[in-house]
Parts: structure tokens; sequence; C-alpha cells
């Protein structure tokens, strides 16, 4: 045996067992962590606990960005991904590479948060190359597919670029901030451009192809729907970042009508089908509702000359990408363990929580729109928000970690 291969023999040893078996168990584990740790510090901080050393409502929306939805879903892509591309499976030392250097930068992170805004910088740098290298191993597997197979997975692709120019936008902000230069215009580019054109691209690119095939639904699709969706939310985020209200407000009904119609002719089981699936239809029919919801309310806080305090974004994020999360999430993790895929009673619990979640942040949004003084509500989803992957974690975790059900 070569004297080049022992280092990583030694290394990999490390790794052996179960929990590193499969790409999507240590990223789901590590994803569940920080939903919880990160969104205790951002309401904590909030309701003025203590001060961070970054701003509040950046801390926020990064973190659930890049250290949270981004590690569910490159765990979920690593397992997947080859399988869009009909290629072999990733290396257990390049994902737990990958994992490993996300780990690093989302301590720094945090701890950064607590303490020095310089360390907040290096934990955001060491995050960027680990979604760098996730990038760089998924454009491995594209280019050596078949061409044929390219149509989905060349959107997932597409999302994936768009994530890292708005990582790289969030990691110069951050520097910035440093100098104390102004950035909001800057936040306000990487905030939209990682939520529309990240986030919903990429959630929108797997479910279109994920959740018919789960249901049995073979029904022709508009050849033209990923092009139509991907120029839609570009000029969705431009319009964002230029402040046009009422051009933007317009252009999300219209996206969502177009999205609302396309899903209807797809003639999905929605009423008939298991709770493993109702599931994800209703964080698919999210996206439609979410755009076409947050167009009215945007152009009825223009009218009224307030704000709705995210409303849309909420929707976004919480019918859409929280839903799909705990829906995949939960298929994912029983189907790869060799269990059914089949949601029991605290699963179906779990699916409803997420839109009791839903509510109750949109109640919190028409709360701060209407100027009422019901903020408990903020208390309330967040609350919410941490019951919820709590109790996901409670249940699934040792699947995760072990590959077999909680008693």
């Amino acid at each position: 045996m070569p004297s080049s291969s022992i280092p990583e023999d030694k290394y990999m040893s490390a790794f052996r067992g179960y929990f590193f078996s499969q790409p999507h168990q240590p990223f789901f584990t590590a994803g569940i962590i920080t939903a919880i740790v990160l969104m205790l510090m951002f309401g904590l901080a909030y309701k003025g606990v203590f001060s961070l050393s970054v701003p509040t409502l950046m801390f926020h929306a990064y973190g659930l960005v890049f250290v949270t939805f981004s590690q569910f879903f490159i765990g979920f892509l690593f397992t997947t991904f080859p399988r869009f591309c009909q290629s072999e499976v990733i290396d257990k030392r390049t994902y737990i590479s990958v994992f490993l250097l996300y780990q690093t930068g989302a301590l720094l992170f945090m701890m950064g948060a607590f303490t020095a805004q310089s360390l907040v910088i290096v934990g955001v740098l060491i995050l960027f190359l680990a979604h760098l290298g996730a990038l760089l191993v998924l454009q491995r597997i594209y280019n050596g597919s078949n061409p044929a197979l390219r149509t989905d997975p060349f959107w997932i692709m597409t999302a994936f670029y768009f994530g890292i120019v708005s990582h790289a936008l969030w990691m110069i902000a951050y520097a910035l901030g440093l100098f104390d230069i102004s950035f909001e215009w800057l936040i306000a580019l990487a905030t939209s451009m990682a939520m529309n054109m990240y986030l919903i691209l990429l959630v929108f690119a797997v479910a279109q192809r994920m959740v018919p095939f789960f249901s049995h639904s073979f029904e022709p699709k508009d050849p033209h729907l990923g092009k139509i969706v991907f120029i839609g939310i570009v000029i969705k985020t431009f319009l964002a970042l230029m402040q046009w209200q009422v051009p933007e407000s317009v252009l999300d009904v219209l996206l969502g009508l177009y999205i609302l119609r396309e899903f209807i002719s797809w003639k999905l089981p929605v009423f008939s089908s298991l709770a493993i699936l109702w599931v994800l239809h209703l964080a698919l029919f999210w996206l439609p509702g979410a755009l076409i919801l947050g167009g009215v309310f945007e152009l009825l806080g223009w009218r009224m000359e307030s704000s709705f305090a995210s409303l849309q974004t909420h929707l976004l994020a919480l019918g859409v990408l929280t839903t799909i999360l705990i829906g995949f999430g939960t298929r994912v993790t029983l189907g790869h363990s060799g269990q059914p895929p089949e949601a029991d009673k605290i699963a179906k619990g779990l699916f409803w929580m997420t839109q009791v979640l839903l509510l109750s942040r949109l109640l919190y949004s028409l709360n701060s729109g209407l100027g009422l003084s019901a903020f408990w509500l903020f208390d309330l989803s967040l609350t919410l928000w941490v019951v919820l992957f709590g109790i996901w974690s409670w249940r699934y975790g040792p699947i995760l970690v072990r590959g077999k059900k909680s008693d």
C-alpha cells in the first residue's frame, strides 16, 4: 500500500459509524441545532436581553439563510443530486470535509456574535468557503452528467451560483461594517438575492421535479416554466432593490397567478394523498400563495404608508422553505434509514405546526402594519419555531445519529 494512502485512512477512521455514513445525516443534524440556537440568540437580542456585535436583523437574516437553510439543502442535494444526474454517490471524504468546514465557520460566527465582529467575519469567510466547496462538488457531478438529463439540475446549479454571489455580498457587507461604512443598499441586494434567486429558486427547481414524481403525476409541464420563473425572480429582485413597490407588487401577483395555474394543471392528488405527500403539496402551493398575498399586502402597505414587517419574506421562509424542509427532511430521514417514508401522528402534528407557526408570524406582520399592540405574537412565533425543531429533533434525531426510531 502506498504511504500516501495512510493519512487518508487515519483521517477517515474518526468518522466511521452510521452518523457519517450518508451526507444528509450530519448536515440535517447541524441544521436542526443551528435552527434552534440562532433563533434563540436572535429573539433574546431582539428583546434586549443582551446585545450582539453585529446588527440583530442582519445576524438573523444571514444566520437562517447561510447557516441553517443552506445546511439542510446541501445535505439534501449531496444525497439526491447524484441521482438527478445518474452519477456515482459523493465520496465520504468529500462531504465530511465540507461539513467540518461548515461547522467551524458556524461556530466562529455564533461566538463572534457574542464577542467581536472581527470573529464574525472570520466565521463568515469560512462559511463562504464551505458553501463554495459544496458548489464545486455539485458542479463536478453536473459536468459529468448526460446533457439530456440537465434541465432540472441546470436550475439547481443556477440557484446555487446566485447563492454564492449573495454570500460574497454578505461577506463584503460584514467587512465594511468594521469601518463604519454605510452598506444598507448592499445588505438589501444580498438579502433579496439570497431569498429569491438562491433559496426560492433552489426549492422551486427541486420541488417542481420531485413533488409530481412522488405524487405519480405525469401531466405535461409548460416547457418555459423554468425560464419564466427565473426571469420573474430576477426582475423582482431588481425592483425590490430599487424600492419600486407598486411594480414589484404587480409582478408578484402576476407571477404567482402564472405559477398557480401551472401547479393546478399538474392535477396533483392534493386532497387524497398521504400526509407525507400533502405537506409537500402544501409547500408547493405556498409559493404562488406567498407571492400573491405578499404582492397584495405590499400594495396595501404602500397605500397606507405603513409596513407589514417583511410579510412576504416570512410567508416564503415559513410557508415554502420551512414546510418543505420539514416534509422532505422527514421523508429523506425515514427513507434513507430503510424505514417506510410514512408520517405518524407526531409527523402529522409537526406538519400542521409549521402552518400554525406561519399563521402566528403572519398575524405579527398584520399587527405591525395595522399599528396594533399584540407584540406577544412575536414571542409566540419564536417559541413555535423552537418547539417545532425541538420536537422534530427529538423524534428524528436518533434516526439520523443511530439509524433507528426513538421509542
